[in-house]
Order: structure tokens, then sequence, then C-alpha cells
């Protein structure tokens, strides 16, 4: 039996890992289940998986959940706060974690597990775009297993025998290209956030569909990518591919390209990284080819996609500028999600705080979470200057 801390257990990727870990019940147990503030969904969870330890990050929603868990009888012990969170990520007791809470927000729990040498599944990847090179120290010193489970860089994974990187030309991280691939540079002006959390091909929650929109998602992987298989930035191909179905390849210097293809469901690369190395049934359907017809490429376009450039930009510069890409990605996107920012205003904040902040080496956390502090903070007055401004 595999017990398994699920951080951010009511997003996205929380409930498509109890999907899978549903399928399994003699094979996984949930031994914490964490959120954010989400009182019903997390009690609905508990009252299923019957977790030891539930951990909420807001207080007065934690002290809400205490009481309901009391008066339906149950044993599960609730914490709140960040500290609890590392707790359930690094108990001795757990074999393996799933680090899906979105954002920063995600990066010390993730780091407790590597430091913890867990079998870290890791969905946060801002965990590696803001303190990559701290993270994979964590994991080297600690031994800890490192499975990715976004669907490209599970997808490379897949690819590289035993994550070895010998022979390899390059990697190719497919992209959809979000719903906006098709818009004219005029049409992108008048996006909403309606419009934008729209994913032609993907469930995701809105911060990761808009990231999708924009490409910024996108840049975030080739940080991530550059992290995990130890590729250089020029080395990292971004290929447009709307149908999401080739999740990424793998291009050796012999002429080979492996490619990972499926459905695009994320319980494909979640039941892969629960199991691995081994394989299970994960509810996904098999894929038809005669259905999906073609499979089409091609190259993104800067103009349309800039903060995909400004991705680049910022692990080229190294140190902390992508802590600041991040931080300033995440103030503009929910400026726009609360419709005080352009679609095109993301970018540019975005680009004024890299601009405005300068790099410096990221050697150890504290410094990390002090840029970050300091890209919200300019990303905050940016937005609110009005747009333009930025």
């Amino acid at each position: 039996m595999i017990n398994v801390t699920l951080l951010g257990s009511t997003g996205s990727i929380g409930t498509s890992t109890l999907d899978v870990i549903r399928r399994h019940p003699g094979r996984f147990r949930l031994f914490a289940l964490a959120a954010n503030s989400s009182v019903d969904s997390l009690l609905e969870q508990i009252l299923e998986f019957r977790p030891e330890h539930a951990v909420l990050v807001d207080a007065g929603a934690a002290d809400a959940l205490r009481a309901r868990l009391a008066g339906a009888g149950l044993a599960t012990q609730v914490h709140h706060g960040e500290a609890a969170l590392d707790a359930v990520a690094g108990a001795p007791e757990v074999d393996a974690v799933m680090a899906a809470i979105v954002g920063a927000a995600g990066l010390r729990s993730a780091h407790a597990a590597a430091k913890a040498g867990k079998r870290v599944m890791l969905a946060n990847k801002e965990s590696l775009v803001v303190a990559g090179q701290l993270f994979m120290d964590a994991v080297a010193a600690s031994g800890a297993t490192l499975l990715p489970v976004d669907s490209e860089h599970n997808a490379v994974f897949q690819c590289l025998p035993c994550g070895d990187r010998q022979g390899v030309r390059r990697i190719l991280l497919t992209a959809s290209g979000g719903p906006f691939r098709q818009h004219t540079l005029d049409e992108l002006t008048d996006i909403t956030p309606e419009q934008a959390i729209a994913h032609p091909n993907w469930s995701m929650g809105p911060k990761i569909s808009v990231d999708s929109a924009t490409m910024m998602n996108k840049g975030l992987e080739v940080i991530e990518a550059h992290w995990l298989f130890g590729a250089q930035p020029d080395d990292i191909q971004v290929v447009v591919h709307p149908q999401s179905i080739i999740h990424s390849m793998v291009e050796y210097i012999d002429g080979s390209v492996l490619a990972q293809m499926g459905n695009p469901d994320m319980r494909t690369p979640i039941a892969h990284a629960l199991a691995w190395p081994e394989r299970i049934e994960s509810g996904v359907g098999s894929l038809d080819l005669f259905e999906v017809g073609r499979l089409d490429f091609s190259a993104p376009q800067p103009e349309r996609f800039p903060c995909l450039g400004l991705a680049y930009r910022a692990i080229e510069a190294g140190g902390t500028a992508p802590a600041i890409l991040n931080a300033a990605n995440e103030v503009a996107v929910a400026a726009f999600l609360e419709r005080r920012l352009p679609f095109s205003g993301i970018a540019e904040v975005v680009e004024a705080c890299l601009q405005g902040l300068p790099a410096e080496p990221a050697e150890e956390l504290e410094v990390v979470f002090a840029a970050d502090h300091r890209a919200r903070e300019l990303a905050r007055q940016r937005v609110a200057s009005g747009p333009g401004a930025a």
C-alpha cells in the first residue's frame, strides 16, 4: 500500500488524481489532503477517502472544517497554514506526494517533500521555475524520486529511457496554441476572461487556462524542462500542435524522434507518476487515430505570444529572473480575471517587471521569495497605473 499526500486536492489535478486513486483502492491510501479554503469540497473528499490529516491554508476555513468533521464523527485531524503543508508533505508515513498547488504558493511544500526524499509527483511547475537549482539540489541530496506530471514533461520523461539524455539532440514541447491561435492581433485586445478560460482541449483551472492562452504556460514549461532534463534553452523547441494528441517529443542525434501520444486527459500522466515504473488503469479511453484523422504542427508566432519570448529571456538571465517572471505573471493574470487589466496587458506587466528588477543569484529560498515579493509589488503598481502604463 502506497501512502499518498495530495497537495491541492480540490483543483483540477487534485480531483483527477483522486479519480485514479479511486480505481485502485488496494494500491493507494490517502494519508493527507490539502487545499486552500474549499471547505465543502474538502469535506466531501474526506468523507470518501478518510485521510488521517487534512490541511487548509486559511485558518477560518480550517476551523469550519474541524467543526463539521466533529459533527460527522470523523477522526481526520485538521491543520492550517504553510507549516502544516510542509509537515504532511514530509511526514515519515508518506511514500509519495502529489504537488498540485497552483503557483508559487506550492513551492515550500513541494520543496519539503523533495528534502524528505519522497516520490515527488510534480504538477506544480513553479517549484522549478521559481527555484529550479535549489529544488534539484534538494532532490539530489535526499535521493528523492522526481516524476513530472505536466503532460508535456511526463511525455518527455516517457520518451527518455530511464530518464537518460544520452544521444538527445533536442526536446520538442507541444502546445495547443490555446483558444486564440488564429485570432488577429487586433482581436486579442478585446479578449474577455470567459473566452480565455475556454480551452479547446484541456479541462484546467482559470489561471492555467489563461497562461495557455498567452502561452506563458509553455514558457514556464521551457524553464521547467531545462531543470528536469538538463537541457539548454536553445535545445528546447516549442511546437504548436492544436489537436493535443502528441504531448511532446524527443529528437535523438541519429534522426529518430520519439513521441508520446494519447487523448488529452491529465489522468494519463497522473497514473504514470503514481505507479511508475509500472502501468495502471487511468480511466482514459483508447486513442482513436481514425477519428483524429490528422495532426498539424506550426511554429509559435512571437508577436502573438510575447510571453513565450519573455520566458526564454528569463531563463537566459538566470538567478531570480524566472521568479520575477512568474510572480509578475500571477499578479497580471489575476488582474485580467478580475477585469482590471486587458489581455494584452499581461505581457506588458511581466516585461516591465523583468526590466525594472535586476536578477540576483538564487542561492537560497529566502532570496527567491524576496524577489517574488518585489515583483508582485511592482506588478500591482503597473496594474494600478492602467493600460499602457506598464
